[in-house]
């Protein structure tokens, strides 16, 4: 990996980052009042073999992983190496209420958890949560073991945009765990998962775990409650209110079962593909919707795929809302679920990628597609069967652990051919998955034949609207660059597909770019536009905040007119929905 003369960049929370970091409540949609963190300092040490070291040597701040600066390691981690952790702790007089359940939010990429002595459990892969009861093991003084292996050039397991030879598009790896480690304690009979389902005014309660209990629903005038049985349970609403970017209203509920109860939340809300004036269009809440967004990698300055602070999350949202966007494409990364409660509270809507796998080739992905050779028979790429049931595993856990939250409208599965294969048997497989949102097969190129939008993307060339049978998003474009003075990770490197020396050369061409290109196509037939990016991501300068987030490098009152021009196209069409 490349390191030489690259520039530490601490954000203002890993600036001052307490001593645990990360101490909050880490499932938002499934709360008890039961939390016991294990984030913070824990011994750490690499080895080459498997066997669990005597001695370890080293301090590691978890759950940043020790590729970044705020772990206290920042070093490059051999692929292949084991990372060994080790944290003693003493759960809290009278924790323990019948079982006790230890939880990761993730680790990359092969998990091996012992407590006390006994191996508890392993989990494969790099971006889900996974947790194991340790109850029978636990004792007034326990001892945690961890190690964890990457294997990320077999291709065999997802691993996004990260790269063993980070330049350009690429981005440092990341090893370990990278996020939060805590324990809850529950009843010996206890609610395991909620699933909920809802459209405009109803809320329909999968509850597994317990088969019988009670669910109460606040509104703004009073509280519903309504029993369940067999785990199921249907609330309907007369005068509902309905979530959107602009009212994000989520109702809270509570779900008490025996001695168990967790506080959570849904909102109503509804996604369809209807035709005006002989054009398909994206609506949220029966009306037409223009999904005004950003490419949002989630790469962070001082601690790479984990920031500093959960409320780093709410910083970004907010930015992007103060210039009129209101949706942020996730980028082929699966993010804690802060990140979405805080999209769902804070009305920012996202289209959430799955995660690739496979290998990835410059000349057949990227430079022939680029030049226009767009079409290629997906049932002859990426042919080995171990790596295609992996990515499809990791679809149905992304769906599973993210399904109940409403400000996810859009799953996209493949993004410019990286790892794709047999994209139409995919869609039909993440439509039973998920039938409630939108379905982007092939985001850029390598089109198959199911998918519910055409998607393009568009950087070296005028975009023009093409007609098509499918509603029209273009899901990247842009990516100009601007590096501001101190704020640069790479002073040597800069990438982008246009550069600029000055703020107002680089913000004026944005606002050209977007009144050349996407606000004339409103009317067309667009119905979202992704611009590259949220922030700068090592080399990448394209960003319209600095990869540290000090610097916003346009400012709302440079593009604020144009969200509003957009609005103004969008009043155009019937029953629009603003």
């Amino acid at each position: 990996m490349n390191t030489k003369n690259l520039v530490d960049l601490y954000t203002e929370e890993g600036e001052n980052l307490p001593e645990i970091p990360w101490n909050t409540y880490p499932r938002p949609q499934m709360k008890r009042d039961s939390f016991f963190c294990l984030n913070g300092e824990w011994e750490f040490c690499t080895a080459k073999n498997s066997v669990v070291p005597g001695f370890f040597g080293k301090k590691i701040k978890v759950p940043f992983p020790p590729q970044s600066v705020l772990s206290g390691i920042h070093r490059d981690i051999p692929e292949n190496d084991y990372l060994f952790y080790r944290k003693e702790f003493s759960l809290p007089e009278n924790f323990n209420r019948g079982r006790v359940l230890l939880h990761f939010g993730a680790a990359d990429q092969y998990a091996k958890v012992w407590l006390n002595g006994k191996l508890i459990g392993e989990h494969e892969g790099g971006y889900e949560h996974f947790s194991f009861e340790v109850t029978s093991v636990l004792k007034e003084k326990n001892v945690l073991i961890v190690s964890v292996t990457d294997r990320m050039s077999s291709f065999v397991l997802p691993y996004g945009k990260q790269s063993a030879n980070r330049g350009g598009m690429w981005y440092t790896p990341v090893s370990g765990i990278w996020q939060s480690v805590w324990i809850e304690s529950v009843p010996k009979e206890y609610i395991s998962a909620v699933k909920i389902k809802t459209g405009k005014d109803f809320a329909e309660f999968l509850i597994e775990g317990v088969s019988e209990g009670t669910i109460s629903v606040k509104t703004s005038k009073k509280v519903i409650t309504e029993n369940f049985s067999g785990g199921k349970a249907r609330i309907e609403f007369k005068n509902p209110k309905i979530w959107s970017p602009k009212h994000p209203y989520l109702y809270e509920c509570e779900i008490s079962a025996g001695e168990d109860k967790i506080e959570t939340y849904f909102a109503l809300r509804t996604l369809s593909v209807e035709e005006f004036d002989g054009i398909p269009r994206l609506c949220l809440n029966g009306k037409p919707y223009f999904f005004n967004g950003l490419l949002d990698q989630g790469y962070w300055s001082d601690g790479i795929l984990t920031p500093a602070s959960p409320s780093c999350y709410e910083k970004d949202i907010l930015a992007a809302k103060s210039l009129g966007f209101n949706t942020l494409r996730k980028h082929i990364k699966i993010e804690p679920e802060q990140f979405y409660y805080d999209c769902d509270r804070l009305g920012m809507i996202v289209f959430q990628d799955m995660v690739n796998n496979g290998d990835y080739s410059f000349f057949r992905d990227t430079a022939l597609p680029t030049v226009g050779f767009k079409r290629r028979n997906d049932k002859k790429l990426h042919r080995d069967l171990k790596t295609r049931k992996a990515f499809l595993d990791a679809m149905k856990q992304t769906v599973a652990q993210l399904k109940n939250h409403p400000s996810i409208c859009y799953w996209t599965i493949f993004n410019e051919g990286w790892g794709q294969f047999e994209s139409a048997a995919a869609y039909k497989m993440l439509k039973e998955l998920d039938g409630s949102r939108f379905i982007d097969s092939c985001s850029g190129w390598f089109k198959g034949n199911e998918s519910d939008v055409e998607s393009e993307h568009c950087y070296f060339k005028k975009f023009r609207v093409k007609k098509a049978k499918r509603p029209l998003v273009l899901s990247e474009f842009g990516g100009y660059a601007f590096a501001p003075e101190g704020h640069r990770f790479n002073p040597n490197e800069e990438y982008g597909y246009k550069k600029f020396k000055k703020h107002e050369e680089f913000a004026s061409s944005i606002r050209e770019l977007y009144e050349r290109d996407i606000v004339p196509a409103v009317e067309k037939g667009l119905c979202g536009a992704i611009y590259t990016q949220l922030s700068d991501v090592e080399d990448e300068t394209n960003g319209i905040l600095s990869y540290d987030r000090k610097v916003l490098k346009i400012e709302p009152e440079e593009f604020l007119p144009v969200s509003e021009k957009i609005l103004e196209e969008m009043n155009k069409i019937k029953n629009a929905g603003l």
